[in-house]
């Protein structure tokens, strides 16, 4: 999704706080990375106006000449492109074929949008993931339908893997130097783990080397035609070019690279000026090596940071509130007596509309860990990437952003999150208990089934893998639906009720009245803010 404007001028601070704004994380795992011998993709689709649900699509046995292509982001038609002859089902952000494309949006050079496009980024994601089978067809199916019919997006990271390589590709439109784009594609090496968050990362890249890098012939030339650069081929950096690095692409986009490089290999501190904004100097690489296998949990997990045990932690500071907050709401940027100030922008977020972890794996079908919804206050389940269908609490037709629906996991987890909002410190740690309990149970529980489905016929399989798909997804709704009911019990109107091995606690006349109740308050810092702000006032005089 769209990265956040970060300019530093008063006019593009007033503009970003007009204007929609989104930013999305990907972390990107290697087979030789994993504890599993899995590949490994994670992809937080943030906006203000996203929808949190699970596309599906399933091959017609005769489809039309053409199909339309609407804009992902805006629903806006564009055109309509060929229909391919032959193609895949998908699910989210994978294919049957256990293909994985996701994306981060860096916007870069907007004299190089061409608004007459006829293919934008997110029809370029779900429409390749029908037509290819692996990473490299992708890269060439992405590239070939975007020169073909044009792109009318702007700058775009995207993470495309499958179960035996993982790439970054980097693309760019031509603006008024012609149709379709400028691009580079690097694979990870094996044993190496890498990221992007809304900041174009590929710098240099080899020119002889088609195994491990591929790229627009015109990539050099285009830069130098537009003025973005001078020097020698060898030396031609993608990123400095096409999206020059700035203080808000720093500390806002790859301020959460780094955090999951810091969390995963040794030596990332180093980095933290740069993750700052403070030196651009200091940049970072495009991948390091773990320090240690990295394993699905962890992944799962490193998508709810926050920056704890950093500098740019937001539990610690006055904006947490009295209770730990790890949020602040839009606009990111502030002035005050004429000087501007950010909030930070984490990899957890509250406008998530939907997040995942693909995993491909060798020998075995593909699972997408689907969740919606804010990742540190949400859940992921297990879909195999073969499914003929998707539950109906994760449905594309089941609400919207403008309405409410009762049965839809998306509205479901809104409620818990933005009620853990409100007392974050006591309600987020009974929130992760449940979901640290159900990701770990599924991830032994999945163990089991592919074992099931290895001694059935590829069709039973599939029917199998799906009727547990959806039943585990809306096994998971009901496992939340209890939670929100729990919580509001537990912490309405400011209290928290007792409870013991048996439940809350009652007072023992059989009439349920709760037997014992606590007032936490607010944590010392707000007390103490709250002192200096107006103790005059709120001073107890004897």
């Amino acid at each position: 999704m769209k990265r956040f404007s970060i300019a530093l001028s008063a006019a593009a601070m007033l503009l970003a706080s007009i204007s929609p704004t989104s930013a999305c994380t990907n972390f990107i795992v290697t087979r030789g990375a994993s504890t599993d011998g899995s590949v490994l993709v994670s992809y937080a689709a943030d906006s203000h106006q996203l929808y949190g649900c699970l596309y599906h699509y399933m091959p017609l046995r005769k489809a039309a000449a053409l199909m339309p292509v609407y804009e992902w982001d805006t629903g806006r038609y564009i055109g309509d492109i060929e229909q391919a002859a032959v193609t895949y089902s998908t699910v989210g952000n994978m294919n049957e074929h256990s293909l994985i494309i996701t994306e981060t949006t860096f916007g870069g050079r907007h004299e190089l949008e061409d608004p007459e496009g006829g293919i934008d980024y997110g029809s370029l994601i779900y429409i390749t993931l029908q037509r290819a089978r692996t990473a490299r067809e992708a890269i060439s199916t992405i590239v070939s339908l975007a020169d073909t019919y044009g792109y009318c997006s702007s700058g775009e990271s995207f993470s495309i893997a499958d179960a035996d390589e993982a790439w970054i590709m980097e693309l760019i439109g031509r603006g008024k130097h012609g149709k379709g784009v400028v691009w580079v594609a690097r694979r990870i090496p094996d044993g190496y783990v890498s990221a992007h968050a809304n900041q174009a990362r590929i710098t240099t890249f080899p020119k002889d080397d088609p195994e491990n890098c591929l790229y627009a012939a015109d990539v050099v030339e285009l830069a130098r035609k537009m003025g973005y650069y001078e020097g020698s081929d060898e030396d031609f950096s993608f990123a400095d070019a096409y999206a020059p690095l700035d203080f808000g692409a720093m500390r806002g986009c790859e301020a959460r690279v780094w955090s999951f490089f810091r969390t995963v290999a040794d030596d990332m501190d180093r980095y933290v000026d740069y993750a700052m904004g403070h030196n651009k100097e200091n940049r970072m690489p495009l991948w390091v090596k773990p320090r240690e296998k990295v394993s699905p949990k962890v992944v799962f997990d490193a998508m709810r940071d926050h920056y704890e045990g950093t500098p740019m932690d937001m539990t610690t500071d006055l904006g947490a509130g009295g209770h730990a907050l790890p949020y602040r709401w839009r606009p990111m940027y502030f002035e005050v007596d004429g000087q501007q100030y950010c909030n930070e922008r984490a990899t957890a977020t509250q406008q998530t509309g939907f997040w995942l972890v693909g995993q491909a794996r060798k020998g075995k079908t593909g699972i997408l860990w689907f969740g919606v919804d804010d990742a540190a206050t949400s859940c992921l389940t297990p879909v195999y990437c073969n499914t003929t269908a998707v539950p109906e609490c994760l449905s594309e037709d089941n609400g919207t952003m403008l309405e409410y629906s009762p049965t839809s996991a998306f509205w479901l987890f809104n409620r818990v999150a933005n009620f853990a909002y409100l007392r974050y410190d006591a309600i987020a740690a009974d929130v992760r208990k449940v979901v640290d309990e159900w990701e770990t149970e599924r991830l032994r529980e999945v163990e089991r089934i592919d074992a099931a489905a290895a001694a059935m016929s590829p069709r039973k399989a599939r029917r199998y893998l799906t009727e547990y798909s959806c039943s585990t997804a809306q096994n998971l709704f009901d496992r939340w639906t209890a939670l929100d009911r729990y919580l509001l019990i537990k912490y309405i109107d400011g209290n928290v009720k007792g409870e013991n091995a048996d439940g809350f606690i009652d007072n023992g006349n059989g009439r349920g009245i709760p037997g014992k109740i606590e007032w936490p308050g607010y944590n010392e810092k707000w007390q103490r803010a709250v002192a200096a702000d107006n103790g005059e006032v709120l001073r107890v005089v004897e």
